[in-house]
């Protein structure tokens, strides 16, 4: 399996809302044209969404000079990261991390049109660790969650909320449910919901993170991946399974490395993991990955398919953004080598 590496397509610009960073855009395929909403950070740290569109995978075509969306609300007065989008039936669903300077949640917009999109508010618990320590007692769960509770808690403030990022949607319904990968620390879970307005609700939340053995999806299995996994890109959907492209992260004293790595999913149950690769699908190796704002990152977010050929797109060094692509069936074969019994 060959992974080709073709460079940054987004670098900073001149224009104030993303003079320092372009980094990890969500992607929305539509036919040849490729939308890219990617994170725009300026020198004040504030970040907010950019626009440009590919004709292609590669072929920028248009890039916008203004922000595509602005902080709106006071649970993202530090700012919004990382869009995910997809779309289901005629409707598009964009996830995202909010930001308040404290808590990091995961929001959501939806609408017929990219560039008309409704908010609708916040997604993830709003439990703080203290209470979703409790809530862990019930399930069965490493050691890890109970330190990362205690990290949080420790060095941000005493009644942080869960700390959450990477809040994935598959591209579908799975079994009339939406289904959301969303990652508790360490590992990467999935909530199934008939609307967004159960989401809403508190006892939904105590109630999955009370179970929340039973929800893991994915956890790091290997070094590259020791200290933590979260969810990238949206998963592609194949006769075979549910490809899923997500990232591990390696401790290092020397700061930690981001990696891209790749699991297939049974289709029907997502929890039920197929095939998983051992090594990192790539790495950051190229200047552009291993220096920058953030060095060492690579960080895939979205995905777009042409001629069997998949484009990955990832936010590196959290400074640029970039692709990197593989032959999908390639992949599946790679994959396969590690079925899980």
């Amino acid at each position: 399996m060959k992974i080709k590496k073709h460079g940054v397509i987004l670098r900073p610009t001149k224009h104030a809302f993303e003079s320092k960073c372009v980094f990890n855009p969500g992607i929305l395929q539509e036919g040849k044209t490729v939308h890219i909403i990617y994170r725009a950070l300026n020198n004040d740290f504030m970040s907010s969404f950019g626009y440009a569109q590919l004709d292609g995978p590669l072929k920028i075509v248009k890039r916008w000079t203004k922000p595509f969306l602005k902080k709106k609300y006071n649970y993202e007065k530090k700012g919004i990261e990382d869009p995910c989008i997809v779309k289901i039936d005629n409707t598009i669903y964009m996830t995202y991390v909010a930001h308040d300077g404290t808590d990091a949640v995961v929001a959501y917009m939806q609408g017929e049109n990219i560039f008309n999109l409704k908010h609708g508010g916040i997604i993830s618990a709003k439990i703080s660790y203290k209470k979703a320590a409790k809530l862990f007692s019930y399930a069965t769960l490493k050691d890890s969650y109970y330190m990362f509770a205690a990290f949080y808690e420790k060095y941000n403030e005493e009644n942080i909320l869960v700390w959450e990022k990477d809040g994935v949607l598959f591209p579908e319904k799975i079994q009339g449910k939406f289904a959301l990968m969303h990652r508790v620390l360490p590992d990467i879970q999935l909530a199934k919901f008939n609307s967004f307005k159960e989401l809403k609700d508190k006892n939904y939340w105590h109630n999955h993170l009370m179970r929340l053995d039973k929800k893991i999806i994915l956890e790091g299995k290997e070094g590259w991946e020791a200290r933590h996994i979260g969810a990238g890109a949206p998963p592609i959907k194949t006769k075979h399974g549910w490809i899923m492209i997500y990232h591990g992260v390696e401790p290092s004293n020397k700061g930690r490395v981001y990696h891209a790595g790749a699991a297939l999913l049974d289709l029907k149950n997502p929890k039920i993991v197929k095939a998983r690769l051992r090594e990192p699908l790539f790495s950051p190796e190229e200047d552009y990955e291993t220096e920058g704002h953030v060095n060492n990152v690579v960080f895939p977010t979205g995905t777009a398919t042409f001629d069997n050929r998949l484009y990955i797109y990832y936010g590196t060094s959290d400074t640029y953004t970039a692709v990197a692509s593989v032959n999908i069936d390639d992949l599946i074969k790679e994959l396969f080598k590690n079925k899980i019994k």
